[in-house]
C-alpha cells in the first residue's frame, strides 16, 4: 500500500489532532508533523493537504492567518476553533469504530 493511500479518510482527523496540540502551525509543519509522528510511515502531499485545509477553514474547523516569519517571509498559520474541536471528537469516533471493525475482520476472516 502506498503510503498516502493510507491517509485516504483520515486527513481531516490527522490535521484537526496535529492542530489541537500544536496551534498555529503552517502547512509544511503540518506535513513534516504527520510524517514525523507517524515514524515516516504516513505522508500528506502538498496537492491533498492544502485543499484539505481550504475546505477545514470553509466549514469553520479551523482559522487561518497570515504571519511575518523572522526571516521576512509571509507564512498562514492554522489553529482549531470551537467546531473543530467538535469535529475532532466526531473523526476520532468514527476512526475508532472503522479501526475495530476492522480488526475483528482480521481477527475473524
Amino acid at each position: 500500500m502506498a503510503k498516502t493511500d493510507a491517509l485516504q479518510g483520515s486527513l481531516d482527523l490527522l490535521v484537526l489532532k496535529i492542530l489541537s496540540r500544536r496551534p498555529r502551525l503552517h502547512g509544511y509543519a503540518i506535513m513534516a508533523a504527520i510524517g514525523d509522528t507517524s515514524g515516516e510511515v504516513l505522508r500528506a502531499e502538498e496537492g491533498s493537504l492544502y485543499p484539505a485545509l481550504y475546505r477545514m477553514e470553509e466549514a469553520g474547523w479551523i482559522r487561518a492567518e497570515w504571519i511575518k516569519k523572522d526571516t521576512g517571509r509571509r507564512a498562514r498559520v492554522y489553529e482549531l476553533t470551537a467546531a473543530g474541536k467538535k469535529q475532532l471528537g466526531a473523526e476520532e469516533s468514527r476512526w475508532r469504530s472503522v479501526s475495530l471493525a476492522i480488526n475483528r475482520v482480521l481477527r475473524e476472516a
